[in-house]
């Protein structure tokens, strides 16, 4: 099985050998930028199945090159995990409303680190479901889960990785109501490090890209959310 390609974008060459010698334990093949301007052009060319983002970066900030990457139709799809020193609550939204995987403040615990970018790879890898539950129909709505696509009336609506993983988990049980640290626990798993809420950020992205079909996704005040019943 080939090795998945991380890129780590980091200015700091310590902190950057620091996270290449831990990942490169995992079994991963590293590659490390420590500027911001050949990273597009990079992950373009190379497609590595996930980027390690620091925010404050040299000729163009994370946050800029997030955004670029999440709009190009060849790399929306990579996970991008933000490493920064900036940890406030607000600098979290916005990398999340931006596209962002995950968010990690510094300084860091490498086990930590490697555990989160571990969950990402496995909800990023081919999916795996028994046979039959490749495809399910819900009225206009449909879900394939080895293709790694939902449609709605035959429009297709592209999402990221983690949209694609929170609501193919609500709708595995139309109906149930889910909270906010039970999506976390089951969509991020061990790599649950990330804020309550995150969800709520990730659930509105959700729902402004399903347009018409965003009443799939209802809210339960005071508790959480649910993947609607269709009879």
């Amino acid at each position: 099985m080939a090795k998945k390609k991380i890129l780590v974008v980091e200015d700091d060459r310590d902190i950057s050998e620091l996270i290449a010698y831990n990942l490169e334990r995992e079994g991963y093949d590293i590659a490390c930028l420590y500027e911001g301007a050949p990273v597009i052009d990079f992950v373009r060319k190379r497609k590595p199945d996930l980027v390690i983002l620091d925010l404050m970066l040299p000729e163009m900030d994370g946050l800029e090159i997030c955004r670029i990457l999440k709009n190009d139709p060849h790399a929306k799809h990579i996970p991008i995990v933000m490493l920064t020193a900036k940890g406030e609550e607000s600098d979290v939204v916005v990398g999340l409303q931006m596209g962002a995987d995950d968010y990690i403040p510094k300084p860091f615990s490498p086990k930590v680190l490697v555990a989160r970018i571990k969950a990402i790879a496995r909800r990023t890898s081919d999916l795996k479901t028994p046979e039959g539950d490749d495809v399910r129909q819900f009225g206009d709505f449909s879900m394939d889960l080895l293709k790694h696509k939902i449609s709605y009336r035959s429009r297709e609506i592209k999402l990221t990785s983690i949209e694609f993983d929170i609501i193919e988990f609500l709708s595995r049980s139309p109906g149930r109501v889910w909270s906010r640290e039970q999506i976390l626990d089951n969509v991020w798993k061990e790599g649950k490090f990330i804020i309550d809420r995150a969800v709520d950020v990730h659930i509105r992205g959700l729902r402004k890209k399903l347009r018409e079909a965003e009443s799939y996704i209802e809210t339960v005040r005071g508790v959480g959310y649910r993947f609607k019943e269709v009879e």
